[in-house]
């Protein structure tokens, strides 16, 4: 990994990628300190806002950008959210479906349209905030009153600030190196790594939490992580053999490739989309903190308690197999393979291939999933069984999922990018060495 990297800056080009992405990033991280107008952080921070169970997990994925209302509160929320909904629409409604099968152009308009998406659910989300939370949390600066006016602000920043981050992350998935919203999200965690783990041991200083438990429990999680590089990593390779074909005195064609079928196929955009999910019922309901049955049934959304845990665990299960059918269609490879005359060895072209896949996907997808929901099950169930206590999402199981994907993702891509520059160099030299030798 180290080489990867040493040799991405030499390169140039790689070198630009990099220092853009990382450039861009840290202009996300900065938007953390430019506050929504009308707010004072410090009463805002002294009055608890943002610090409850319920909204842990938003200003987790916000990178500590909700704790105190910044430009960028809400984060990439919107966008995933309206993402999803993009997504299932495709699905169910044949002209988003049909202009998914229209090539770049079609993936252009569907990307507007979930641009107009997420800044009308931006909008909405700040306006409820700005009615619910922030108007009567009595940290407005003096000057400002709770009303129209103070709204309408908030309701302004928070788009602009939406529109900017996904501008952001647009802009590093276009010049930089890896998937931009994912990134961010990424860069938001590790952020909050250090202030967390800072906790852990203020806890054990006071006496709340226990020593040995917590070091069992790190010790665990290395143990997961290296678990999870090895899962991610893993695949399935279907071989195909291409049939021969005489065309004049050359043979054409009897390659012999194969297929790689990936374990986790979908990444770590289930554990994306199954937080952003559980973010709407828990910032509802932590509007209205005096109602005590709207706060128990809160708790069945946090996954820092046993039945959100198991809500968050059946979310992520969902989404791997909705988003795997999503990106990997069956039908479609089995009518390209009988296309260039390529074949699986033992099974005929045409359904009974599609069939074939359809089987081996639905299998691997089965593990894969598994796999995701007990990693973002047993780093919480440890911390119990360890006594740590409840676990800061940075150390939970969404939190690791995520850091370990990203930055596998990212790293493949880096590795992608590393190995097509080497290829380009080689024909360079073999066509300046062809030439040496006629002349």
């Amino acid at each position: 990994m180290l080489q990867a990297f040493r040799n991405a800056l030499v390169i140039a080009d790689l070198r630009a990628k990099l220092l853009v992405t990382v450039g861009l990033l840290t202009v996300f991280r900065l938007m953390v300190y430019i506050p929504t107008p009308g707010i004072d952080i410090a009463r805002l921070k002294a009055g608890g806002f943002g610090q409850g169970s319920i909204f842990g997990l938003l200003n987790f994925i916000s990178g500590g950008n909700f704790h105190v209302f910044s430009i960028a509160a809400l984060g990439v929320i919107p966008y995933i959210t309206a993402s999803i909904i993009i997504q299932l629409l495709q699905s169910t409604y044949p002209p988003l479906e049909k202009l998914s099968k229209e090539g770049e152009e079609g993936r252009r308009k569907i990307t507007q349209y979930t641009r107009y998406g997420a800044t009308a659910l931006g909008a909405v989300q700040a306006l409820f905030l700005a009615i619910a939370l922030l108007g009567p949390s009595g940290a407005l600066r003096i000057g400002w009153a709770n009303g129209p006016f103070f709204w309408f602000v908030v309701l302004v920043t928070q788009v602009a600030g939406i529109s900017v981050v996904m501008w952001l992350g647009e802009k590093i998935t276009e010049y930089g190196v890896g998937n931009g919203i994912s990134l961010i999200i990424y860069a938001g965690i590790v952020a909050a790594f250090p202030n967390a783990l800072a906790q852990e041991f203020a806890l054990i200083g006071k006496g709340q939490a226990n020593v040995f438990g917590l070091i069992f429990y790190l010790a665990l999680l290395i143990v997961a992580i290296a678990g999870m590089v090895l899962v991610q990593q893993a695949e399935r390779r279907i071989p195909v053999q291409y049939a021969r074909k005489v065309v004049g005195r050359k043979v054409m064609g009897g390659q012999t490739t194969y297929i790689p079928l990936r374990l986790n196929a979908a990444g770590v955009i289930p554990i994306i989309f199954a937080v952003a999910i559980l973010i709407l019922p828990q910032t509802l309901i932590g509007s209205f903190p005096n109602i005590a049955w709207l706060q128990a049934i809160g708790s069945w959304f946090n996954p820092q308690h046993w039945q959100g845990l198991t809500v968050s665990t059946l979310l992520i299960i969902g989404f791997t197999y909705f988003y795997t059918q999503i990106t990997f269609d069956p039908r479609r490879i089995s009518d390209n393979l009988r296309e260039y005359g390529g074949f699986v060895p033992g099974v005929r072209p045409g359904q009974p291939t599609t069939d074939h896949l359809t089987r081996i996907t639905n299998r691997i997808t089965l593990w894969g999933a598994l796999f995701l929901g007990a990693v973002n099950a047993l780093p919480q169930v440890f911390a119990w069984l360890t006594g740590t206590g409840q676990l800061s999402f940075v150390f939970s199981g969404t939190g690791l999922l995520i850091m370990v994907g990203v930055a596998l993702d990212t790293l493949r891509q880096l590795e992608s990018q590393l190995m097509m520059r080497h290829y380009e160099g080689f024909v360079s030299k073999g066509r300046i060495r062809g030439r040496g030798r006629r002349f």
